[in-house]
């Protein structure tokens, strides 16, 4: 939740996932990651134009093997170790209110978690504790799971912050809620034939 008197800015715009079947309100400063270096297929990758943040949106396979907030450990767990993190730590697993969600006519469970990953950055060797907000929604009538990630690394002080980049606050976890809530299907043939 943001701090008192802290509310997430405006959406820049509904902006097309997935080349068009889902849409989603990015945060101001989002920038696509594929215009800047190959994205899997499966993923949709923002990067703040200021700061180290991220925000992944990811098309995985349902792993059916594993439920309810297990579910959600199971995928933090998973993308640690793709990511070579040192060490993961979960803070906290809650429920997500199907009817806060735009997905909630296909979304059978959703859960948020939040925790931390120790990770170094390419080529280099110190890492990081990147504070990690994930949300699962579980889409089983379409044999998915869709992960939304937000990666909050300590703030680099380091980064230039030039004028152009002031004006661009980081991102808080209201920004994350407004992409989770907000995502929109548009075209449910991208998860194949049915």
């Amino acid at each position: 939740m943001p701090a008192p008197g802290q509310k997430p800015m405006e959406p820049a715009r509904d902006y097309p996932l997935f080349g068009g079947a889902f849409s989603a309100a990015l945060p101001p400063g989002a920038l696509d990651v594929s215009d800047l270096r190959p994205v899997p297929d499966n993923q949709e990758v923002f990067c703040h134009r200021a700061t180290d943040q991220s925000l992944i949106v990811e098309l995985l396979e349902l792993q059916a093997h594993v439920q309810g907030e297990e579910a959600a450990r199971y995928h933090f767990e998973d993308v640690g170790g793709v990511q070579g993190a040192r060490s993961v730590q979960v803070d906290s697993v809650q429920p997500l209110l199907l009817e806060n969600l735009a997905l909630r006519s296909c979304c059978q469970e959703a859960w948020v978690l939040s925790g931390k990953q120790q990770v170094a950055k390419e080529n280099h060797q110190v890492a990081k504790d990147v504070t990690v907000h994930q949300a699962l929604l579980r889409l089983p009538q379409y044999q998915t799971d869709l992960l939304l990630t937000f990666n909050d690394p300590p703030p680099d002080h380091r980064l230039s912050l030039g004028p152009e980049n002031l004006s661009l606050p980081p991102w808080i976890l209201g920004d994350f809620e407004q992409l989770v809530t907000g995502l929109t299907l548009h075209d449910p043939n991208i998860f194949g034939p049915q």
